[in-house]
């Protein structure tokens, strides 16, 4: 190359420079200008919308339950516009952004590329839409549970479960994120990972009654029990939980119980199994209609896992945006629940259990107390008696 044409190349490059830094300084990148063209909402979700199959293996939800859901989200994600921005993101578009970043765990600098928007942009925009839907869903698909709630949870599990005076099915499930900084091993579990724990309490139907998200990932299904705002609310006798009541058709009395694994202590009002080593055969009997009331919590897991893909891998985001993406999904979960039945569900649950879900690790919990062992032996004289 001659010295004119290093000249040339030169002066191209100084010109380059000189644009970059110049839409740098005016915000809106060459590329991003031309969201409204090619940016991947506005040339796709006007097919998605011609075709109910596609729409709702993109955002995992029909186009009904979508609509129902921005508006109740969109007056918290509308912007005041003005002459500045001409093509400003309207709250729909938000929406679609952020389903389908649940959806897949795609990264926000993939966000960046196919929707042509700022990679901060994205960030802000899943997190200002996760909080909407947390905010306005939850009074209505994730109330607060009350004593008549409580009760009508427990008769569906004795109608669709064969279980009596079960308050719900609790469990915990490690919620992947990146290392927080300055955190030690506060968030590393014993499955090797970083981790959240979200800790859960569900229905019959695999609905969510109540959720808590944010133990340290080091602790175990019964430790973060015991620190959490649910097990000092049954402690103190806050929760809501129903009088003791006969179990149906008998004349024995019980209290109302949740159940969970033997991860969990042995409580007045929580049920674990017997240990397998000392279990005679009423014991067994015991333990399996426990465990089918008790799969109800990890179907709801395997529905959020086999929804929303965010969750097989780390959350590339702070500690506080990660618990805030975990909230919003399990309250979507119940939204489509309400919405759409527990069909869709099931199938994909069924899916991620045969082609998905790896082996699952479980620590024994030895804690036990008296009082939880004569409840527990209550419940199981009842089954045992009441065979189906």
């Amino acid at each position: 190359m001659d010295s004119d044409s290093d000249d040339d190349f030169c002066a191209s490059e100084a010109v380059k420079y000189v644009i970059l830094n110049s839409e740098k300084r005016f915000g809106i990148h060459p590329i991003n200008r031309e969201r409204a063209q090619y940016g991947e909402y506005h040339t796709l979700y006007p097919q998605l919308r011609a075709d109910p199959g596609k729409f709702r293996s993109y955002l995992r939800m029909s186009e009904d339950t979508f609509n129902y859901i921005l508006k109740l989200v969109e007056p918290e994600l509308m912007k005041e516009w003005s002459n500045f921005i001409k093509t400003p993101i309207t709250p729909r578009e938000k929406l679609f952004i952020t389903l389908r970043f649940l959806a897949t765990g795609i990264s926000y600098n993939a966000i960046h590329f196919s929707y042509r928007i700022g990679v901060s942009t994205a960030a802000e925009i899943v997190k200002e839409t996760c909080r909407a839907i947390w905010n306005h869903l939850q009074p209505l698909h994730m109330p607060q549970p009350t004593e008549q709630s409580f009760l009508m949870v427990a008769r569906g599990y004795w109608q669709l479960w064969d279980f009596p005076n079960c308050l719900g099915s609790i469990d915990g499930k490690h919620i992947r994120i990146q290392c927080p900084p300055q955190s030690g091993s506060m968030y590393f579990n014993y499955k090797k990972f970083f981790s959240v724990v979200l800790q859960a309490v569900a229905d019959a139907n695999y609905k969510f009654v109540t959720i808590e998200v944010g133990a340290f990932g080091k602790q175990s299904d019964g430790g973060t029990f015991r620190a959490s705002t649910l097990h000092d609310l049954m402690r103190t006798g806050q929760l809501g939980i129903p009088p003791d009541a006969p179990l149906p058709g008998s004349n024995i009395t019980a209290p109302f119980v949740l159940v969970g694994d033997e991860a969990y202590p042995l409580l007045p009002n929580l049920l674990r199994p017997f240990s397998r080593r000392n279990c005679d055969e009423k014991g067994e009997y015991f333990n399996e209609r426990l465990s089918k009331a008790r799969k109800c919590i990890e179907c709801a897991f395997g529905g959020i896992n086999a929804k929303w893909r965010i969750l097989w891998k780390p959350i590339e985001t702070d500690v506080t945006t990660a618990e805030l993406i975990t909230k919003a999904i399990c309250v979507l979960h119940n939204t489509i629940i309400d919405r759409e039945g527990t069909a869709e569900l099931l199938r994909e649950v069924e899916y991620f259990q045969q082609h998905i879900r790896p082996t699952r690790a479980r620590r024994s919990n030895p804690v036990n107390v008296s009082s939880g062992r004569v409840v527990r032996e209550k419940f199981s004289d009842f089954v045992w008696n009441n065979k189906i």
